[in-house]
């Protein structure tokens, strides 16, 4: 497995290079910039390309640009303004030589409670059409560049599962727009057999990226919470398993969501996030011998 760990929590005011040591120290493949780093808005170019590129001094790779923007406004600055980051984002990230793939969504965030309500404040085709039109600008650019991108079905937005999304990724039917895999978000809505949405991407070579969060809950009525790996919901060994037998060699990065248990337990450490995040992933992903060895290797200490 090519495993990364996105730089979220506290490795967002960390410098880049703290960040990469911190991660390779662990045993990390690759990092995943947000745009607490990968700022395109805020910093030159030449800044970013090097940015992407510094992992490899530390013997990993960036894995992926986390370049989240919600695209279902009424406001029209402001969905330009969003639109630029992006594209922005693809003409930077092409300037790498094997350029890492842009994590995308389409909105609305619902914890933004700015955030429109469609329904109320947009209705549910002019919230398409803001997503249609600009994934259109965003795959005619990644195309001409040569960049991947990712869509991340999240809950709450108007793509949020496995079928929303794939409207909107067959709607382009682009080699360049695929997405970015995350069980989370599909449990919470009910969806709990992993494997066969994996199954259902990978037969049309639509997987571009993997994030490993688990849920636990439900979306309606935003009931729900991202625990740690193998506490939630995610059918964890059927989902390595329908991975590996559909080919998926590319990265799989950890995104750090358990909030209280990072505050109470963790003391906010990001390295002890990272930590405790590889063991569960080696753990989840083991054959059901080894588990079943190192549980009864466990039971045994508690015994003695």
């Amino acid at each position: 497995m090519k495993l990364e760990y996105m730089a979220n929590l506290g490795y967002q005011s960390m410098a880049p290079e703290a960040v990469c040591e911190s991660l390779a120290r662990v045993g990390y493949n690759a990092v995943g910039w947000t745009l607490s780093h990968f700022d395109v808005a805020a910093k030159p170019r030449k800044e970013l390309v090097e940015l992407v590129r510094l992992p490899q001094r530390f013997g990993m790779r960036t894995g992926e640009l986390v370049i989240q923007q919600d695209l279902v406004t009424a406001d029209d600055a402001l969905f330009e303004r969003r639109v630029d980051i992006v594209m922005s984002a693809i003409e930077t990230a092409s300037e790498v030589d094997s350029p890492p793939p842009l994590n995308l969504f389409t909105g609305p965030a619902r914890w933004n409670p700015k955030a429109p309500v469609v329904g109320r404040d947009i209705t549910y085709s002019a919230a398409w059409s803001r997503i249609l039109k600009g994934c259109e600008a965003f795959v005619t650019r990644a195309e001409a560049l040569g960049v991947d991108l990712a869509v991340e079905g999240v809950w709450g937005m108007i793509c949020h599962n496995f079928f929303t999304t794939h409207y909107l990724i067959e709607t382009f039917d682009s080699p360049r727009l695929g997405v970015n895999y995350d069980p989370s978000h599909d449990v919470l809505v009910g969806i709990e057999d992993v494997s066969w949405v994996i199954r259902q991407w990978a037969a049309r070579k639509r997987i571009k990226h993997v994030h490993l969060k688990d849920a636990a809950g439900t979306a309606d009525g935003e009931r729900f919470l991202f625990p740690m790996l193998g506490e939630g919901r995610v059918d964890w060994r059927a989902f390595f398993k329908a991975l590996h037998e559909t080919g998926y060699e590319g990265y799989m990065s950890v995104e750090f969501e358990s909030f209280h248990y990072y505050d109470t337990v963790l003391g906010g450490d990001p390295e002890s996030a990272a930590t405790i995040s590889m063991e569960q992933i080696h753990r989840l992903s083991a054959p059901p011998a080894a588990r079943e060895s190192g549980a009864a290797a466990g039971h045994a200490i508690l015994r003695d």
